[in-house]
């Protein structure tokens, strides 16, 4: 018998109305980074483009870098910017990593198409000013952008992906198809075709990388769904591919371990 139940997108996408004082977090965010960019080494403000959110920070560590690490901030391609997530740069610089921030120009402006390129566009610039590895990491949108780079459709040039061995996508979206049924659609402009190009989890992954999927075990259903389905998908295809759900963790504090170089997330990260 055909179930008559349909999925409620509005709600599966939904994080801060079950997250306790979930306001409270981007304020936090902006005055630990505040206080972080005050003491950090490093440059601000770098262009990678023309267009004005083309910018990206880069934080050095002390001694020469051990590689590169790329944090891509989230916030559904619609909000923020690199100044709210500096602080997040801590764990990998204390691990000897150097780390870039980029921003880039969000929805309606651009399609995420765009934003993928763009991504593409900054990383090449930091690696251009960092030798060694690279390791890509990011947040919600930010893990779907960095998993797009290492897709089989990749942006980036092929000096560039021969350097990156690691991704660490954190509570990522990979398949973008159920966005189309989402009111934030209508800013996103999503259309079936770029839903499907722009899914990680339908595209083959470049060889020679490791995924790391990590998720807040407390977090909404569909996106503990979406860190399966990519662990899943890429590594039925041959890469090495790892699930953590952290316990206790929900969509705005799973981020909190890359603060410390010696927390799991970190260690997942630029280890």
């Amino acid at each position: 018998m055909e179930s008559s139940k349909v999925i409620d997108w509005e709600d599966a996408f939904s994080n801060g109305a079950y997250i306790d004082e979930a306001v409270r977090y981007p304020a936090r965010w902006d005055d630990e980074a505040s206080d972080f960019r005050t003491a950090a080494q490093g440059q601000t403000d770098i262009a990678y483009g023309e267009h004005e959110r083309e910018r990206l920070d880069l934080f050095m560590p002390t001694g020469t870098p051990k590689g590169l690490a790329v944090f891509v901030h989230g916030g559904y391609w619609l909000d923020f910017d690199k100044s709210s997530w500096s602080a997040f740069a801590a764990g990998p610089l204390s691990a000897g990593f150097a780390v870039a921030m980029p921003s880039y120009t969000l929805a309606p402006h651009y399609r995420i198409s765009q934003m993928t390129r763009q991504i593409g566009r900054a990383i090449t610039v930091a690696a251009a000013m960092v030798d060694g590895p690279i390791r890509l990491s990011g947040h919600s949108a930010g893990g779907h952008l960095v998993t797009r780079m290492v897709c089989d459709d990749t942006p980036l040039a092929p000096e560039i992906t021969g350097r990156i061995d690691r991704i660490v996508s954190i509570s990522g979206l990979h398949d973008l198809r159920p966005l189309l049924f989402h009111s934030m659609n209508e800013k996103l402009r999503l259309d079936e075709e770029e839903a499907v190009v722009e899914s990680a989890v339908l595209h083959d992954p470049l060889p020679g990388v490791q995924l790391m999927a990590w998720v807040g075990a407390n977090e909404r259903p569909e996106f503990l769904r979406q860190s399966a389905l990519i662990r899943e998908a890429w590594g039925r295809k041959g890469i090495y591919a790892k699930l953590v759900a952290e316990p206790q963790r929900h969509h705005f504090d799973v981020i909190e371990g890359l603060k410390s170089a010696d927390h799991p997330l970190t260690q997942a990260f630029v280890a």
